[in-house]
């Protein structure tokens, strides 16, 4: 029996140690059965996708892929109401056991709530480890389904889909002079909290009895367990997918009925772009719009026992604009313009005020490391749109910060000796606010603010229709997506950038590819206490969990990557 059958189908008692596990045998083992589920899936064989499902959630490699996808996520570190976490090797290694539907019942979630930007506060679930583990299982098996049988234009939650897909098809549907005038703005009220469960458990394609233990866990508030009759909990590992199912089929029955022609598909003009419960729908008129489109929209959501939101749900005319996923979209002398939206700006000018307001004894050096992340970041989601005068107008309102932090610090200081110790230089005809942090060796180096008119425009290539992530034929398409947005994300880092390139955008030690969600880490091959350097011949990006087993194996001199070629 060849090492990857072993591994599809390994007893969870027969696992290895933690850091023993071949990944690059388990996730060619998932890969394969996910693909297989879009074959059977393109030729309706509804029973073939059944058994390889069923394939996929008892096999080891599955359940090696949903602990490591637990214990690597931003949430790894929260417990449930256990209070649990898998934070050891051990731990890891011995959770297969657990992960089987024969006995299993979740736990209640642990009840927070975290405050929204309109100033009130969103109910969270946080599952126990073990049912965040079982989520992530059955998540691959159901996630290749969803991808197949989704909206082509819905976004949000969806593998190799982003914000700026969806406002690139916005601009698609609306940047001609014979598109439609109108856009109905669509919000729907607490969609994760309202979702009917009779229909989650009528429709959602995967085994009912663990989705209904799932949907009626409960959760505890203050000690006291509440019964959950509705809804989907938010942090929840599966319930984004959840959603998207709940809400898929809304562009189908709007296509029915708005182009049972062409002639009359063109007259009304009605298009969906949708981002999780954000939508937007065209439309020819305001009347086709409130008499024809909101009914269909209704009856839709009412199926599922959801409802439109009367306060977020506008009818708003092309020349006045409207704002989508933190973009104003609005039609100026002739043309359709995106810009940063204004409360995007004032949330953003906010953070980063607070940023240097609360700095405290940090120095230049150490506010730069701070305030770099959430300006670049907040500057490459925007770059796909008309940013230049915003990005223009936000670098002087942060230099003014920057100035009357320095001022605050150094009182008795001249303009003059502030211009040098904290501005010496010009950059790009601005400023250059400077500092110095220490390396690794003890030492300072120089470093330099990051600002947002550095970035560069550039417009973001739209999604093609119909494509997939788990079909092995759109496999060459996401990877050149894939590298087109991390050398966009990587501007101005040029040794990350180099690397990655040089390793084709993948992990040495397991040949998965190098994501911003995952992240990575900076590995000596031949580690810096036998002598290793920083060159770029002795390092490479690996996976953070890769890195620890290499670390745990005792890899040197580059065994890293010729593991990855073995």
């Amino acid at each position: 029996m060849s090492a990857a059958v072993t591994l599809a189908g390994a007893a969870p008692d027969l696992a290895p140690g933690w850091h023993g596990i071949d990944w690059r045998a388990v996730w060619r083992n998932v890969r394969r059965l996910q693909a297989r589920i879009v074959k059977a899936l393109q030729v309706n064989r509804w029973g073939k996708v059944q058994a390889l499902v069923h394939l996929l959630t008892h096999s080891f490699s599955g359940r090696a892929a949903a602990v490591l996808r637990v214990t690597e996520n931003q949430g790894a570190k929260t417990p449930g109401v256990d209070q649990e976490v898998w934070d050891s090797p051990d731990k890891k290694a011995t959770a297969w056991p657990a992960l089987r539907p024969r006995g299993y019942q979740p736990q209640p979630l642990r009840r927070v709530h975290i405050p929204k930007s309109n100033g009130t506060k969103r109910p969270l679930g946080i599952p126990t480890m073990r049912d965040r583990a079982m989520q992530a299982l059955y998540l691959l098996g159901l996630d290749p389904i969803a991808e197949t049988t989704g909206d082509p234009h819905s976004y949000g939650f969806r593998t190799g889909r982003c914000c700026a897909d969806a406002l690139q098809r916005c601009f698609q549907v609306l940047c001609h002079r014979t598109s439609a005038a109108w856009v109905l703005e669509g919000d729907i009220t607490s969609c994760f909290d309202r979702i009917s469960h009779d229909w989650l458990l009528a429709h959602v394609p995967m085994n009912r009895v663990i989705l209904r233990k799932w949907l009626q866990a409960g959760f505890l508030e203050k000690g006291v367990w509440n019964a959950t009759t509705e809804g989907t909990p938010q942090g929840g590992i599966i319930s984004p997918v959840l959603a998207n199912l709940t809400l898929d089929g809304l562009d189908q029955r709007l296509r029915a009925r708005f182009a049972a022609t062409r002639p009359q598909q063109r007259r009304c003009k009605v298009h969906l772009v949708r981002y999780a419960d954000d939508f937007v729908i065209t439309g020819s008129s305001r009347e086709l719009l409130e008499q024809e489109v909101l009914p269909v929209v209704r009856q839709f959501l009412t199926e599922r026992g959801l409802e439109l939101s009367a306060a977020k749900t506008r009818l708003t005319h092309r020349a006045d604009g409207f704002d989508f996923l933190g973009q104003n979209v609005r039609s100026q002398g002739g043309k359709l313009l995106l810009r940063p939206s204004r409360p995007s700006v004032r949330r953003f000018l906010t953070k980063v005020r607070e940023i240097i307001r609360h700095s405290g004894t940090l120095t230049a050096g150490q506010l730069i490391v701070r305030l770099n992340p959430v300006i670049r970041g907040w500057a490459a989601y925007h770059r796909h749109a008309c940013s230049s005068t915003t990005f223009f107008h936000l670098d002087r309102a942060l230099f003014q910060s920057l100035w009357c932090w320095a001022r605050r610090r150094h009182r008795h200081r001249s303009a003059g000796w502030l211009l040098q110790t904290y501005f010496g230089g010009t950059h790009g005809g601005r400023w250059a606010f400077r500092g110095d942090v220490l390396d690794q060796d003890g030492g300072t180096e120089p470093v330099s603010l990051f600002w947002l008119t550095d970035m560069p425009l550039r417009r973001h290539v739209a999604l093609r229709a119909g494509v997939n992530p788990y079909d092995p034929t759109w496999e060459p398409y996401f990877e050149q997506r894939l590298q087109t947005r991390l050398l966009g994300s990587l501007q101005g880092r040029r040794r990350v950038r180099t690397l990655w390139l040089c390793q084709e955008g993948r992990c040495p030690v397991c040949g998965q590819p190098l994501e911003l969600d995952r992240g990575w880490h900076l590995h000596h091959q031949q580690w810096r206490v036998y002598g290793g350097d920083d060159l770029l011949d002795n390092l490479c990006l690996v996976h953070p969990n890769c890195h620890r087993q290499v670390h745990a194996s005792g890899w040197t001199e580059g065994s890293a990557s010729r593991e990855g070629r073995s």
